[in-house]
């Protein structure tokens, strides 16, 4: 690998242009955006070369996914095969155990994870190395709006769109959950990847008008010690199915991948 770390960016939507961004303007040091994918042209506001995904693999050292869960299972095998890292935004991808389990083994290339809109998951990772949790659980809590899906009856629809007050809109495992919401529950796949089982995870998702913050609350417990965590997030304006914490959250990933000393890992 190269001193300078070559970045390939898929995806420039609200966590993309962020990142993109940022890249660009040498915001992280020791890394550099080679090219981006995407399948709009996008013209002079592109702050580097468009190509193919093919192009990009042959071109760059770390690929970073900001796309969806899609991008993840048509490409990441390639990506990593290819001998090129790669960088996932969509751990909702992950619920697909066969998937995981072929980007796991996959390589030369090498695959992370970048937390997202929620924190604790290094302490729940170092929690799980000498014991299990008996108990995890996720309630996210979204505006309504955000959590609309093609495959809602119209009667939940009509739930979601007259509610004045919190609305349990599906209860699951991580296993489950992500599915169902492949743009908004990302969360729950990252917990789970941090526990380390996707069905031990117990995810509720509530719809409240009255959510000008995107809330997730994770609690956990086990013989080693109760653990809470909650944070309350400012959406995209752009994409209020995601937050806007996300692309800072990439840009740490990616500096904590170039190198950058000081870093809390």
């Amino acid at each position: 690998m190269s001193s300078t770390l070559k970045v390939g960016l898929v995806g420039w939507g609200a966590i993309g242009r962020v990142v993109g961004t940022a890249l660009a303007r040498q915001d992280v040091p020791g890394a550099e955006l080679t090219c981006l994918v995407d399948n709009r042209p996008l013209g002079e506001t592109a702050p580097a070369p468009q190509v193919s995904f093919e192009d990009a693999i042959t071109r760059c050292d770390l690929i970073v996914e900001a796309a969806g869960q899609g991008v993840v299972r048509e490409w990441g095998e390639r990506v990593l095969t290819s001998g090129t890292d790669l960088l996932v935004a969509s751990t909702g991808a992950l619920t697909d155990d066969e998937l995981a389990k072929r980007l796991l083994a996959a390589g030369p290339g090498r695959v992370f994870f970048t937390g997202g809109a929620v924190g604790g998951l290094d302490l729940l990772q170092a929690v799980r190395s000498f014991g299990p949790l008996d108990e995890v659980r996720l309630t996210t809590t979204k505006l309504p709006s955000t959590l609309e899906q093609p495959w809602m009856d119209e009667e939940l629809l009509a739930r979601l769109r007259a509610a004045t007050g919190p609305v349990e809109v599906m209860a699951g495992t991580a296993r489950d959950v992500p599915v169902k919401f492949p743009k908004s529950t990302n969360v729950a796949a990252s917990v789970a990847l941090a526990v380390g089982d996707l069905d031990a995870v117990r995810v509720r998702v509530v719809a409240d008008p009255a959510a000008e913050r995107t809330r997730h609350v994770i609690e956990a417990s086990g013989p080693h010690g109760a653990y809470r965590f909650e944070v309350a997030h400012v959406p995209d304006p752009a994409n209020p199915a995601t937050s806007r914490v996300v692309p800072y959250a990439v840009l740490r990933s990616l500096a904590a991948l170039a190198g950058r000393s000081g870093q809390i890992l």
